[in-house]
């Protein structure tokens, strides 16, 4: 609303007309300008010649706005006040806004949005298909090689795998002070790439030459049946590198490099809707590279005699993992160049997060003393640990007996990914449910028994074998055969269950404790625990191993162990469901009621926001009558 007022008639104009700012709450409402920023609360004053304003405004104002000065009056131009008047009210009255235009979206989503997500899907998704590629090939590497068997593995892990992931993130944390993010990226992914294309076309095809087979053998000689794993790590170095190395891939590019970078690119808000749809998208990669893993394992059926099959299908695929290698590595920088660097895209708004205290081994037994809900949280994670290895370990020496041939081991182990990405997608579809229906301890205690209940027929296809092999025959398997499936069952939905229900229900647990107790209480499961769970069940094979001479000889004990570990695991999650589920009713409580103290006030606000609404209005209005009266004084001038 524009309009030119003028005074109480032409003759008494003064010779200057002072431009008059109408503010018609600061008597009431003494804040209101600064509360709210708006042309309604304070009119904006222009001045315009006259007669421009005729020529400016009426293609706009139309016919009901005129002009009351005229130029021929007195000979010269005058100029008038003018006063503006707008504001944008949304329709719920909350406040006023500004008009925005709305950002163009695809499939709902903000294009600008897409242009962060899309990349670092595709990233995620090369970077999940190599890591189940390595994972499955290093198994049949160190388990197949001739000289070695699975009792290499609990070796591998605590001697060669520890010491060189520690001094890998040293060397990490070193290289983080003295290079910006991207070459550090660079620095870190390409030794992968390199190493991984020439394992597969150099270091393996040169094995017998590089390998110290005869040293090896004398030191097993002299030393016993019982140092078999240890020696083999010598015996077979080229090999338990490509362990190492692929190990690495797991928890250096994807946690470190992956996650680093996504955090560092997206709001919270993207996370929280994009960031769960990863994890979907792991699976999807766990399946297609299953049956990648599956291909180029069955070559070999189709070449001569004499051809190394293994080594064709082991050149295919390091071929694979280096070509997406460098496709991990253009779109990191694809992204760096044109969407990190785009000022139209949102940032991330995430608070630096508080630094975690660094507890020592001395403070971390005391704060896991201190506690029993600390304590039972920390048996579940050591208790995953441990179980998961002695099963896993005890399985895989089954398999090799089963399947002796590299191709075919490789072949099963490609099998084996894509069923397990497959019943981790349908558990985590289902594992919100099941949270949501039946509780956080039937969530937490799925498993435990799930590992239980299969380790307990995978352990008893071993021991009692022999008795079976009748009814087994029925069905057309043999005792070692039933052992392998039912040990692949047992690790594809021990899996399946961790990712879906285990891993939820653990950060779960946190959420009812207190600030100090959360953070002294995560620092101190991650010092003690941790370690713990992922080396203590290769320490526990170990001196199996080297007191009973073998894996196969200490099978019984094994079996033993798991099930009093697995039995405590279910006591402990029973007993925290018990501290749990009270804190959790308090703490949702607390949520609901500061949502109602948010929408009282939230409602408050918008009480007083109308009330303001109507005193605009009405100062409006009375300006709006004011202006028109003086329009009929003008007009009715007798000159």
């Amino acid at each position: 609303m524009e309009r030119v007022i003028s005074a109480q008639g032409i003759l008494s104009l003064p010779s200057t007309l002072q431009a008059r700012t109408f503010h018609p709450l600061r008597r009431r409402f003494p804040f209101a300008a600064a509360r709210f920023p708006s042309p309604v609360l304070s009119a904006k004053v222009t001045n315009h010649p006259v007669h421009d304003f005729i020529s400016k405004d009426r293609g706009v104002a139309g016919e009901s706005q005129r002009s009351l000065l005229s130029t021929g009056l007195y000979g010269k131009q005058r100029k008038a006040p003018t006063f503006t008047a707008s504001a944008a009210v949304p329709a719920g009255g909350i406040g006023f806004v500004e008009g925005e235009a709305e950002k163009p979206k695809l499939l709902g989503v903000e294009i600008t949005t897409l242009k962060k997500i899309i990349p670092l899907g595709i990233m995620f998704f090369c970077i999940l298909f190599n890591y189940t590629i390595l994972r499955d090939t290093k198994d049949v590497l160190v388990v197949t090689a001739k000289g070695s068997s699975a009792e290499i593995i609990p070796f591998l892990k605590t001697w060669v795998n520890l010491p060189m992931a520690i001094g890998f993130m040293l060397l990490y944390t070193k290289l983080s002070n003295v290079l910006s993010k991207e070459a550090l990226f660079y620095t870190v992914i390409f030794p992968f790439i390199a190493f991984f294309g020439a394992f597969g076309f150099l270091l393996y095809p040169l094995r017998d030459a590089i390998h110290p087979t005869a040293l090896a053998d004398k030191l097993l000689a002299a030393l016993g049946p019982s140092f078999l794993g240890p020696v083999a790590i010598l015996r077979i170095w080229s090999f338990c590198l490509f362990y190492v190395m692929a190990e690495l891939w797991g928890s250096v590019v994807i946690s470190v490099l992956f996650w680093g970078f996504a955090n560092q690119i997206t709001t919270v808000e993207e996370a929280k809707e994009f960031y769960p749809l990863f994890g979907l998208g792991a699976n999807i990669a766990l399946i297609f590279s299953g049956r990648t893993v599956k291909y180029f394992s069955n070559l070999r059926k189709n070449l001569g005699p004499g051809v190394d099959g293994w080594a064709i299908s082991l050149k295919g695929m390091m071929s694979i993992v280096v070509l997406l290698g460098f496709v991990i590595s253009a779109i990191y920088w694809g992204v760096n160049k044109f969407v990190v660097n785009d000022p139209s895209l949102p940032r991330s708004n995430r608070k630096k997060k508080v630094k975690k205290p660094k507890l020592g081994m001395n403070e971390s037994l005391k704060v896991l003393l201190s506690s029993r809900y600390v304590r039972d949280l920390a048996t579940l994670v050591v208790a995953y640990g441990i179980s998961i290895n002695l099963v896993e370990v005890t399985w895989k020496s089954k398999l090799k007996a089963q399947f002796p041939s590299p191709n075919e081991y490789s072949s099963f182990m490609g099998d084996f990914s894509t069923m397990t990405g497959i019943a981790t997608f349908t558990m985590m579809l289902l594992g919100r449910w099941i949270l949501r229906k039946f509780g956080w301890g039937v969530a937490a205690m799925i498993t435990p028994t799930v590992l239980l209940l299969t380790g307990v027929g995978f352990f008893s296809l071993i021991l009692f074998g022999e008795p079976l092999a009748p009814l087994l025959g029925s069905f057309g398997v043999t005792p070692l055969l039933a052992a392998v499936y039912v040990g692949a069952l047992q690790n594809i939905f021990s899996k399946s269950a961790k990712y879906s229900l285990f891993d939820p229900c653990k950060e779960m647990a946190y959420i009812p404790l207190d600030e100090e107790m959360k953070v002294k209480g995560k620092a101190a499961i991650d010092v003690v625990c941790n370690p713990l769970g992922k080396s203590g069940g290769a320490l526990i094979q170990q001196f199996m191993i080297l007191t009973f001479g073998s894996l196969a000889n200490s099978t019984p004990y094994l079996g033993g162990i798991l099930l009093v570990i697995v039995i405590a695991w279910l006591g402990a999650a029973r007993s925290l469901d018990s501290q749990f589920s009270p804190l959790a009713k308090e703490q949702l409580e607390k949520e609901k009621l500061q949502k109602q103290k948010s929408s009282v006030a939230a409602a408050a606000s918008k009480e007083e926001t109308q009330d303001l609404l109507a005193e605009v209005t009405l100062s409006t209005n009375g300006s709006a009558h004011e202006s028109e009266a003086a329009d009929k004084v003008s007009n009715e001038s007798p000159l």
